[in-house]
């Protein structure tokens, strides 16, 4: 069995509870709250970001032009692909896209996710940065491919462009890469190397779960900050 298979069969129950959030399952079933999307959206945005310099800095651990050019094509679908899935959240919720950002506003979860990130992109090794995103890509595949079957004869399903965004054969392919990717990594790497990519790749499909519970909740922070400008 190969690492990535081993990491995906210890995440199954993580990824089983992913799809049957609340949240995820409003996208199914067309009844997730415009206030939730709104929060996921705006979120996610700071998120992306996030995500964009990890592969950043995975383009300066690379050990050659191969995951040099892996790394710069996942920063384009961050960077400008991923945009038609919010779009089309904010369709639905009725919100002008351009109105979302504000980096003061991250709540904890996705905060403590994108420090997750950031520590492990610059402490880690290649292997263990390959580790820490690969949920994010997984999961929503996954989630797509399984709502698919679903939404797939229904294009006036309101998510339905987010749904097959997901779906789409690029985003498989692009699964396959990283996947790929980190098994050839873990082929080389010593036990406690292959422990701390599993223990990252797995603390990341938890956060995966508790991003969307943070949206479906409206997550903030505990006790409200004086909001006055500096």
């Amino acid at each position: 069995m190969s690492f990535s298979s081993q990491l995906r069969r210890r995440a199954d129950p993580i990824f089983r509870a992913t799809l049957a959030h609340p949240f995820v399952q409003g996208i199914a079933k067309q009844t997730i709250a415009p206030d939730a999307l709104i929060h996921y959206v705006s979120q996610d945005i700071q998120y992306l970001e996030t995500y964009a310099r990890v592969y950043g800095m995975a383009i300066a651990k690379s050990p050659n032009r191969h995951f040099m050019q892996l790394f710069h094509r996942r920063i384009e679908l961050v960077l400008h692909s991923e945009l038609t899935a919010h779009l089309t959240m904010c369709k639905v919720a009725g919100v002008d896209y351009a109105t979302l950002y504000d980096e003061r506003k991250m709540a904890p979860t996705a905060q403590h996710y994108a420090s997750h990130m950031l520590s492990t992109a610059n402490m880690g090794q290649l292997g263990e940065i390959i580790a820490v995103i690969l949920p994010c890509h997984w999961i929503y595949v996954d989630i797509a491919k399984s709502l698919q079957i679903e939404v797939e004869k229904i294009p006036s399903h309101l998510f339905y462009d987010w749904i097959t965004f997901y779906a789409n054969n690029d985003m498989a392919s692009g699964l396959l890469e990283l996947i790929n990717a980190l098994d050839e990594l873990a082929q080389g790497a010593s036990l406690q190397d292959l422990r701390r990519m599993e223990n990252v790749f797995l603390i990341s499909c938890q956060m995966e779960y508790k991003f969307f519970d943070m949206a479906y909740r409206l997550e903030d922070w505990p006790v409200k900050a004086d909001d006055t400008d500096v």
